[in-house]
């Protein structure tokens, strides 16, 4: 029994590749496909019409003009698209928030087709951050688990690109209905990865503390989306300071919060010395694979905090009490200078502590600094004063954008308005249609991978190394099975054969594969009616059918119609063994046989079709229904071949 999934494995690291090239053509066409129906429609409406056509591209002109100088949603639907898309000017705040959230979004998206992401999220990710929470929040997260460890590169590459999707989505539409919708699909997907990704950032382990990225990174991208989803009017005048306000308090209170954290006694954050917590986190990401010069600086971080733990702690204990204090206040004259305060902190912690957060080819984001920034620095500006545009304060005196709502918009949509919204529509709504198109790629194959129950055979694949394909005649034999009936090859013959190798007294490698050779006889359906699941024996000194038949009551194979475990004399084994390139080799105190774990898949002709090394690797839930996949699909093949 090997290791197990090598992140690094070439088979998983090409078929990764080729996912993400098949997706990103996918999407590189559809864009395409887009801009040609928006130039030609553009080309159509601006060919010359008649009277009717006319007085109709007319009122069109006249709607987009008045939506233009009312701002955001002002014109009715047959004016541009990208008014209602509300290209227009935004709250520096909200710009903050939009433009910085939407860049990391596309960074981390980017972070995410790293070759070894596929392979090495779920096993060197997700499962190390949940390891140290309660019971249930591991349950919960392996539940949701299932659908990456079962579908490593279909889940791999939707969150790439799903994360740039939304990134670009966020960076391209300013504002209005579906700007605020690109905020609440940053809230959505956020809210999955902070669960399922980051295990609810850790709040429910031990050791919980800001410097090390509590409370998980992409819960602040969850906040953020939250606030770019809020209607424009909570972006102009009173409610933006009230708005700014609310979240200058919230993160000093966080920042309050997380200072007491650090300076309670007993969580091992004041202790110095190589045992010391902080130590001991610094010195984590300094293994990381990095560049020597970053090495270095984090490796002099972690030796200083060697020497003086005690009064590091302390200082982190003083600046996020002082920060959170600052921020507490939401006064512009104090805000300033927590603001200042706030950033040199986290960057140095940033770079000193988190060691940037996306090395070493599993890093799936920057960590939690820069958005805490980009959070605090939008709460800031929204509590000062700015110059409101003309549009601004006309939406300041109604108390909402002027113009139709989304419901008198929806029932006075028609197929003529759409063609004038397209023809319209300006590069900016183009490319927010492209940005969520590529949403749909990403999240299209990973909805129809949670519906599959089965896991993909790459991970087998990628276990025991790529199957062999042959075409020569298998050697014959004469054995006899659990039921004491003598069996041949050739008796067997108008059937496909999944012939394995399984030593009857064996604990480790042949349950595990005999479970997956009756699973695959269930995956078959009726076609397992035409397939035999045939198993030899393979142990030198237990070769009675008594032993065979108690590995079938053990591991629950009696009640398989078409399951045969074969035996007879030594040499007669010995011979099948040769013949199949079986190894057997006695281990200490005459137990279990060493043998080379091997299936072969035989075609109705009696000719081998796929060699297959079914060594089990981990032997987890997901390697035993991979391998159970590969079998059937290799015996679905021979059946074809008939």
């Amino acid at each position: 029994m090997n290791s197990g999934l090598n992140p690094a494995d070439p088979t998983l690291v090409a078929a990764f590749r080729s996912a993400l090239l098949h997706q990103g053509a996918i999407a590189l066409a559809l864009v395409v496909f887009l801009l040609l129906l928006w130039a030609t429609i553009r080309a159509f409406r601006q060919s010359p019409a008649g009277p009717a056509e006319a007085a109709g591209q007319s009122a069109a002109s006249a709607g987009a003009g008045a939506g233009a100088g009312a701002g955001a949603g002002a014109g009715p639907i047959t004016g541009r698209l990208s008014n209602w898309l509300g290209m227009t000017s935004e709250a520096p705040a909200r710009t903050v928030l939009r433009v910085g959230f939407g860049l990391i979004w596309v960074f981390d998206g980017f972070l995410q087709a790293q070759p070894k992401m596929a392979g090495g999220l779920a096993s060197q990710v997700i499962e190390p951050t949940t390891s140290s929470s309660p019971s249930w929040v591991q349950h919960l997260v392996n539940w949701g688990g299932t659908i990456w460890s079962y579908h490593p590169i279909q889940a791999g590459a939707a969150s790439v690109w799903i994360q740039v999707g939304i990134g670009a989505w966020l960076l391209v539409a300013a504002r209005g209905p579906m700007s605020r919708l690109a905020g609440a699909a940053s809230v959505g997907w956020g809210l999955i990865v902070w669960v399922f990704g980051e295990a609810f950032g850790g709040i429910f382990a031990p050791g919980l503390t800001f410097l090390f990225g509590a409370p998980g990174a992409v819960l602040f991208y969850v906040v953020a989306g939250a606030l770019v989803a809020l209607p424009d009017s909570a972006w102009r005048g009173a409610a933006q300071r009230r708005l700014g306000t609310l979240l200058l308090r919230g993160m000093g209170l966080l920042f309050l919060g997380m200072a007491l954290l650090q300076a309670w006694p007993g969580r091992g954050f004041w202790q110095g010395g190589a045992n010391g917590t902080l130590t001991g986190m610094i010195s984590s990401m300094a293994g990381t694979p990095q560049p020597r010069f970053l090495e270095q600086i984090v490796s002099g971080a972690s030796s200083f905090t060697t020497a003086h733990g005690w009064a590091v702690n302390l200082f982190a204990v003083i600046a996020m009490a002082a920060i959170g204090a600052g921020f507490l206040t939401a006064r512009r004259d104090v805000a300033r200078y927590a603001v200042w305060l706030g950033a040199c902190f986290c960057l140095a912690d940033w770079l000193l502590v988190e060691d940037l957060g996306f090395l070493g080819g599993l890093g799936t984001d920057p960590n939690s600094m820069i958005p805490v920034i980009l959070l605090f620095t939008a709460g800031y500006l929204a509590i000062t004063p700015r110059r409101a545009t003309v549009a601004e304060e006309a939406g300041e005196v109604t108390g909402r954008p002027s113009g139709p709502g989304w419901r008198e918009r929806v029932r006075s949509f028609s197929l003529g308005t759409a063609r004038g919204a397209l023809s319209s529509a300006s590069v900016q709504s183009f490319a927010a249609v492209s940005a969520i198109a590529v949403i749909v790629i990403g999240a299209a194959p990973m909805a129809v991978a949670a519906a599959n129950r089965t896991a993909d055979p790459i991970i087998a694949e990628a276990i025991a190394g790529n199957s062999a394909a042959l075409d020569v005649p298998a050697p014959g034999f004469q054995l006899t099975d659990q039921n004491g009936h003598p069996v041949s090859l050739a008796s067997l013959r108008g059937k496909v054969v999944v012939l394995t190798f399984l030593d009857p007294v064996c604990t480790s490698d042949c349950p595990i594969i005999g479970a997956e050779v009756k699973q695959a006889g269930v995956l078959l359906g009726s076609a397992d009616k035409r397939v035999e699941l045939v198993a030899i024996v393979t142990n030198p000194t237990y070769t009675s059918i008594a032993v065979t038949r108690a590995f079938d009551a053990e591991d629950d194979l009696t009640s398989v119609p078409n399951w045969r475990y074969l035996t007879g004399s030594l040499s007669a084994l010995r011979k099948v063994w040769s013949d199949y390139g079986i190894t057997a080799q006695d281990l200490p105190a005459g137990a279990m046989t060493a043998h080379n774990d091997l299936a072969v898949v035989i075609d109705p002709h009696g000719v081998i079709r796929q060699e297959v090394d079914t060594d089990p690797g981990p032997g987890t839930t997901t390697t035993k229904s991979s391998f159970s996949v590969l079998l059937a699909g290799y015996a679905r093949q021979a059946l074809a071949n008939q």
